[in-house]
C-alpha cells in the first residue's frame, strides 16, 4: 500500500514496513574512484542485443522469482511504474553504477519502443561517471540554473553555449533584468567557469600544482578581474568573495602555503594540493564553496566525488549575450595557456582599503584591466580590449553628462559592496537581510578644469582626483538611495536627488549643474518592475536632469579628509 499524496509513486513507497537489515547485510556496489583505470562503454546495439537475450531468458524461465531468491529481504530498491495523464512514468531507483543504469534505460527504450508506449523517465539521475556527459536544468531562486557538460574543444563550447542561449530565448528567457529604476543588471545567476581535465589524472591543476598558484596571484593583484565580470552583490559576504576581502591574515597564511610548494614544473602528492589551499580558499565563515576560487571538487579525502581535479571560477555573472559569455571563456583560457609556460610569481598586493574605495569606480576598474590585458598580448595571445567594451558598458552603464563651459562632466553607476545584516525571525525561520539602500556613482571631469573651480553634491565638495595628465578627474559619491524597513543605519536620512554643481570658488557661483534621482522625479510611484526596454528606457532617462541650479551665492562645505577613502564622498557623513 502507497502512502498517501500527489508526489510520484517512487516518493510514496512504504519503506518504513522493509525489514531491517544490518549495513554488513546489504551487498553494496562500491563507489568506483575517479583514478581507477575505465573501460569503455558499450555501444548502444551491444547493449540493446544484452538485453534482448535477457528478456528471452527470463521467458523461458517462468519459475523465476528474484523475490523467492532473496528471503532474507536484501532488497532495498524497486523499479516503479505509473500512468498519469496518458502517459507511463518509470520511476528510477537509485545505482551506483553506470554500467546497470545503462542496461535498465536500453530495455525500457526497447520495451516502449515495441509495445509503442509512451514512456516517461523519472527518480533518481545516473551515477556520476567520468565516461558520461551530464546536463542539468535546476530551478533556483529566481533563476533557472544550467549545468553544461564540459566542452573538449573551443568550437564545442562555442557552439553549446549559442545552443543554450537559443533555446532559452525561446523559452522566453534571458539572462538579463531590470531593476525598478529601469537600469539593466544580471539575473544575479552565477556564469561560474569550472576547469579541469577529462580525468583528474588530466588535470592541469593537478598535475602543475603552480598553475594555481599563479591564477590566485594574478586575480589577487587585479581587482578589476574581481569586479568587472561579477553581480551587484560584491563583498566579503557575497557569493564570491576575494581572498582579501574576507579575512586580513588570508594574504599573509595564503604567501606562507606558496612558500612550501615546489617550484614550478614540480609535482606534489594530489590530496597535498587540496590540503595546502582548502581551509584557505574559503569565506569569512569557512565555507570552502561561497568563495572566489572553489576548489571542493579538486582532490577531497571526504568523497569520492570530490576528487575530480577540478577549479571552480564562481566571480562571474551570466552576461546577457552568448557572445559576451564566450570572451569571458576565451580569456580564462588565455590566462591557462600564459601561465603554463610562464608562472606568475609575483607578490601579493596589500590593497586595503583601495578595494573598496579605487576599484569601486569604473574609471579604475578600466584601467587595471588594460594593464591585465597589455599583460597577455606580450605574452602572444592576442586578447583585444575592445573586446570587453561591452561588459565595461553593461556593468557601468552611464546615468548621464553635461558641459559647462568646456568642462565635460559624466557620471556613472559605480560599484557598492552590501552588507550582510543580522539574523532575524521571518515566517518561522532565521533569515539574514542585505542592505541595497546604500548606492555609489563616479563623477569623471575632464576638459578646461581651473584651480578655482569646485564640484559639489548637495553643496559638499567632491573629493576629485587626478587621474593622468590630460587633466581628467574621478571621484566617488555614496548615498542612501531608499530608506528599507531594516538597513544598516536607520537614522540616516534618504540623500537624494543628488543636485551637482560645478561652482566658481571666487565668487560662490553655481556655473552648470545636473540632477540625479533615485525615482521618478514627479513622485511617481513604480510597484512593478519594467515590463520591456522602452519602459525601463524611460525610468532611467528620467532619473538625470541637466538643470537643477542653485541661483545666488552657493557655500560649499570643504571636503572632509578621511584617509580610509580618500576617492569616495559618503553623503552619509553629515
Amino acid at each position: 500500500m502507497l502512502n498517501a499524496g500527489d508526489s510520484p509513486i517512487g516518493l510514496r513507497l512504504p519503506t518504513q514496513n522493509l525489514p531491517f537489515v544490518s549495513i554488513d547485510q546489504i551487498d553494496a556496489d562500491p563507489t568506483p574512484t575517479p583514478l581507477a583505470p575505465l573501460e569503455e562503454l558499450d555501444s548502444w546495439d551491444k547493449l540493446a542485443k544484452a538485453a534482448k537475450k535477457r528478456r528471452e531468458q527470463s521467458q523461458k524461465d517462468s519459475k523465476y522469482s528474484y523475490f523467492e531468491s532473496d528471503p532474507v529481504g536484501k532488497v532495498r530498491t524497486a523499479l516503479c511504474l505509473e500512468v498519469r495523464d496518458g502517459v507511463l512514468y518509470v520511476f528510477l531507483p537509485p545505482i551506483s553504477l553506470i554500467e546497470p543504469f545503462l542496461d535498465q534505460i536500453c530495455s525500457l527504450e526497447l520495451v516502449a519502443q515495441e509495445t509503442s508506449t509512451r514512456i516517461c523517465i523519472e527518480g533518481y539521475p545516473p551515477p556520476h561517471d567520468l565516461r558520461i556527459d551530464s546536463f542539468k536544468i535546476t530551478p533556483d531562486p529566481g533563476v533557472i540554473e544550467v549545468n553544461v557538460p564540459p566542452s573538449k574543444t573551443w568550437v564545442e563550447l562555442s557552439q553549446l553555449t549559442s545552443h543554450v542561449y537559443e533555446q532559452a530565448r525561446l523559452s522566453r528567457l534571458t539572462a538579463e533584468k531590470f531593476l525598478i529604476d529601469g537600469q539593466r543588471v544580471g539575473t544575479g545567476g552565477g556564469n561560474h567557469i569550472v576547469l579541469g581535465g577529462e580525468t583528474p589524472a588530466d588535470s592541469p591543476f593537478l598535475r602543475r600544482p603552480d598553475l594555481l598558484r599563479s591564477l590566485l596571484t594574478f586575480w589577487q593583484n587585479h581587482p578589476s578581474l574581481s569586479y568587472l565580470f561579477s553581480s551587484l552583490f560584491i563583498g566579503p559576504t557575497s557569493q564570491a568573495p576575494r581572498i582579501d576581502e574576507a579575512r586580513h591574515d588570508s594574504l599573509y597564511e595564503l604567501e606562507l602555503a606558496f612558500s612550501n610548494m615546489p617550484p614550478a614544473n614540480e609535482t606534489m602528492p594530489y590530496w597535498l594540493i587540496d590540503r595546502v589551499f582548502r581551509n584557505i580558499l574559503v569565506d569569512m565563515t569557512g565555507n570552502t564553496h561561497r568563495t572566489e576560487f572553489c576548489i571542493d571538487k579538486l582532490f577531497t579525502p571526504d568523497s569520492e566525488t570530490g576528487r575530480l581535479g577540478l577549479v571552480e571560477m564562481r566571480g562571474f555573472e551570466m552576461p546577457p549575450h552568448p557572445q559576451m559569455s564566450l570572451v569571458q571563456a576565451l580569456f580564462i583560457r588565455a590566462c591557462i595557456a600564459k601561465f603554463w609556460q610562464k608562472p606568475c610569481v609575483e607578490k601579493l598586493v596589500r590593497w586595503h582599503n583601495q578595494l573598496h574605495d579605487r576599484f569601486m569606480l569604473p574609471y579604475y576598474v578600466w584601467s587595471d584591466f588594460e594593464d591585465v590585458v597589455a599583460q597577455i598580448n606580450r605574452d602572444g595571445y592576442p586578447i583585444q580590449l575592445d573586446w570587453f567594451r561591452a561588459h565595461f558598458e553593461f556593468r557601468f552603464p552611464i546615468i548621464g553628462q553635461i558641459n559647462v563651459q568646456g568642462i565635460h562632466i559624466e557620471f556613472r553607476v559605480a560599484l557598492e559592496p552590501w552588507h550582510v545584516l543580522g539574523e532575524e525571525s521571518y515566517q518561522g525561520t532565521v533569515s539574514r537581510a542585505v542592505d541595497s539602500s546604500v548606492q555609489r556613482l563616479q563623477v569623471m571631469v575632464s576638459g578646461d578644469m581651473r584651480p578655482h573651480h569646485v564640484l559639489s553634491c548637495n553643496r559638499k565638495e567632491v573629493p576629485l582626483q587626478r587621474c593622468n595628465e590630460e587633466g581628467t578627474y574621478v571621484a566617488g559619491v555614496r548615498y542612501k538611495a531608499w530608506r528599507p524597513p531594516h538597513g544598516l543605519h536607520p537614522t540616516v536620512p534618504v540623500h537624494t536627488p543628488l543636485v551637482f554643481d560645478l561652482v566658481d570658488s571666487r565668487c560662490q557661483q553655481s556655473l552648470g549643474s545636473c540632477t540625479i534621482h533615485a525615482a521618478h522625479p514627479g513622485g511617481r510611484n513604480y510597484d512593478t518592475l519594467p515590463v520591456n526596454e522602452n519602459e525601463a528606457e524611460g525610468r532611467r532617462l528620467a532619473r538625470f536632469q541637466a538643470m537643477g541650479q542653485h541661483v545666488g551665492e552657493i557655500f560649499v562645505e570643504p571636503k572632509i579628509s578621511r584617509p580610509e577613502f580618500p576617492c569616495t564622498l559618503d553623503l552619509r557623513f553629515s
